[in-house]
């Protein structure tokens, strides 16, 4: 854990350099927090957050590694080239932070509670309260500490133009029952209405499978629940932390008889897809992106065979 002493003594001096000429109050779960008009050196320490500034037209100065990036989602990467990293959602390095003279920290109480006095000494801090379900509840409070709410309510119509679209194009596809699993080492995931993957599902209007078709986040299991794990059409994603170990487990549990006596399986509707994309990411670009591998999965299964 990161220590106060000399270092965050020093602390004071840099929010001080960084506060601007104006500014206005915002409502976050920790507090009214007086945030710049126009912050200039913005540090983000969440995926989601990230994905929110680079949406908006912002580079950040600094942000929290993507979970399997080197540091970086292959889909911000390009975006990120001047960004450093300042440690992972649940280990933020505040010595890198603080480097950075940022004059304004984008955070989420869930991740980083307990190091909220360390970063409000060094910027304006503002934390969103939760984690999964709703990216765009977190949208918006970004778009107002960074003075774009104009603009974020602009990208999110964009978004919900997009999933209308997409609801016209799947037609009576909607009608089927869609399961969304998740393997990692030791354990298999089913997941429900308040994940990343089930807000965007339920937007779009995608039926359910009943165990699913609750307003929670997931049932964590193993293989013996293979047989709950049915729908219409199946969507899985794999978490590897690097060690092979997720990729074991997802094979494992793909070669179980229970699992090949799915009906999906049976009816060959079953869909490996990034657990960056569906789940770990879970920003307004990886939504757009999810968007898109709806559409082109289900265009290309309507092809007729030649």
């Amino acid at each position: 854990m990161f220590k106060t002493g000399a270092v965050l003594r020093g602390l004071g001096l840099v929010a001080l350099l960084a506060t601007a000429t104006e500014a206005r109050d915002v409502d976050t779960i920790a507090g009214t927090v007086t945030v710049p008009d126009d912050p200039r050196r913005v540090v983000v320490l969440t995926n989601e957050g990230t994905e929110a500034v680079l949406s908006l037209g912002i580079m950040p100065v600094g942000a929290a590694n993507s979970w399997n990036g080197n540091p970086w989602w292959d889909h911000i990467s390009e975006g990120m080239a001047d960004a450093m990293p300042v440690g992972t959602e649940s280990a933020i390095n505040l010595e890198a932070v603080a480097a950075l003279q940022p004059d304004l920290i984008l955070g989420n109480f869930a991740r980083q509670e307990d190091i909220y006095p360390q970063l409000s000494a060094i910027a304006p801090t503002v934390l969103s309260e939760k984690l999964r379900g709703d990216w765009k509840v977190n949208y918006r409070l970004y778009s107002e500490a960074l003075g774009l709410e104009k603009e974020g309510a602009a990208r999110i119509a964009d978004y919900d133009a997009k999933v209308a679209r997409l609801r016209e194009t799947l037609g009576d596809h909607l009608n089927e029952e869609v399961s969304v699993i998740r393997f990692l080492a030791g354990q298999i995931r089913i997941y429900q209405l308040d994940s990343f993957s089930g807000v965007l599902l339920k937007d779009v209007g995608f039926a359910r499978p009943e165990i699913q078709d609750v307003d929670a986040f997931a049932i964590r299991t193993g293989k013996e629940a293979i047989p709950d794990m049915d729908g219409d059409r199946i969507f899985y994603f794999t978490y590897d932390n690097g060690n092979g170990e997720g990729h074991a487990a997802a094979q494992d549990a793909l070669d179980d008889p229970l699992w090949q006596s799915l009906s999906a399986v049976r009816a060959g509707k079953v869909h490996a897809v990034s657990d960056a994309i569906w789940n770990t990411a879970g920003g307004i670009l990886a939504a757009e992106l999810m968007l898109e591998d709806l559409e082109r999965i289900y265009l290309e299964q309507a092809q007729p065979a030649d």
